[in-house]
């Protein structure tokens, strides 16, 4: 059976930049492009830190979808660049949900990816009735086993990455990354703190894709507010357990979004989030259609992935 490859489709621009003042001291920016009238879709990036980036406005047919995507607090365009007050996952969940009631959006598909699928569940559940389907990509629900994974097991697939993060740090520090990496990135010496972030935020670059990265020597492309920024809220969230670490999400979606078409896409060798959670999430979910994609890790850019991706959102057009 020939199995259909899908690439990302042509580069876009939005028609719509704006910010959207939330709560006392955030303003969070989003953007739309593709079809003013099309189907909606809200596209939920990873991290948490990360920020939206033009590549990933490409996973939707621009002539079908209206595309919104969000900067989360603290992050990308959004301002104050790097601010963990007031920055928590309900915060989140209530700014995706005051766009939809700013853009006069009825129901949205919801596409999430690593933190952004997390975010995506707590969404879901909190506004089951404004959405119409989810897209999820490497699953990630904050649970303690999976943040001892990121924060040490995966060094036995990755030693010699984990001992360059640790290398960074005195080495009576070293039994404890996450702390010593936090007062690090927390100071407010800059040749302190950005230093600092942009060797945590090596690390998870280092073991995201299937194949080795090219590496590159050129600094001058490395931002280091935006290093910084990245690193300072998602130290913020693993250190609360992304503020989800007392939730039971499997149990609340199995209650809650049966009836939303989901597809759950996982890579086979992804050593970010392991694909024993989106087996679990699968099970707790058993109308969701699970794709474990055999030749790809965590990157969505992994080309198995990427295909699988764009895919799903063309499988959501004829439903």
């Amino acid at each position: 059976m020939t199995t259909t490859t899908y690439n990302l489709y042509p580069a876009i621009e939005p028609f719509v930049k704006n910010w959207l003042k939330v709560g006392d001291s955030h303003e969070i920016y989003y953007e739309i492009c593709g079809s003013p009238n099309g189907s909606p879709v809200v596209f939920l990036h990873g991290g948490p830190g990360s920020g939206c980036n033009p590549t990933q406005r490409r996973f939707f047919d621009p002539d079908f979808y209206k595309i919104i995507l969000i900067d989360q607090r603290g992050c990308g365009r959004s301002t104050p660049l790097g601010a963990t007050n007031n920055n928590t996952t309900p915060d989140l969940v209530g700014d995706i949900e005051a766009v939809r009631q700013t853009l006069g959006i009825e129901k949205w598909l919801v596409f999430g990816g690593s933190w952004g699928s997390t975010l995506a569940l707590a969404y879901a559940i909190a506004h089951t009735d404004r959405v119409t389907g989810l897209i999820l990509r490497g699953i990630f629900l904050s649970r303690p086993t999976e943040l001892h994974w990121f924060l040490g097991e995966v060094k036995a697939f990755f030693p010699e990455h984990w001992q360059t993060l640790c290398d960074f740090l005195p080495e009576s520090k070293r039994h404890n990354p996450i702390m010593a990496y936090a007062e690090l990135i927390f100071s407010d010496d800059t040749n302190i703190n950005i230093p600092a972030a942009i060797r945590w935020n090596a690390f998870e670059g280092n073991i995201m894709t299937l194949l080795p990265r090219t590496p590159t020597n050129n600094n001058e492309a490395i931002n280091g507010e935006i290093e910084l920024a990245r690193a300072r809220v998602q130290i913020h969230y693993i250190q609360h357990h992304c503020f989800v670490g007392d939730r039971d999400l499997l149990a609340e979606a199995k209650e809650k979004l049966a009836r939303i078409p989901t597809q759950i896409l996982q890579g086979r060798y992804d050593m970010v989030c392991p694909p024993i959670t989106a087996w679990e999430l699968s099970l707790a979910m058993p109308h969701a259609q699970l794709q474990i994609i055999e030749d790809a890790g965590h990157s969505a850019m992994d080309t198995s992935l990427t295909s699988a991706l764009v895919a799903a959102t063309e499988k959501f057009k004829t439903l």
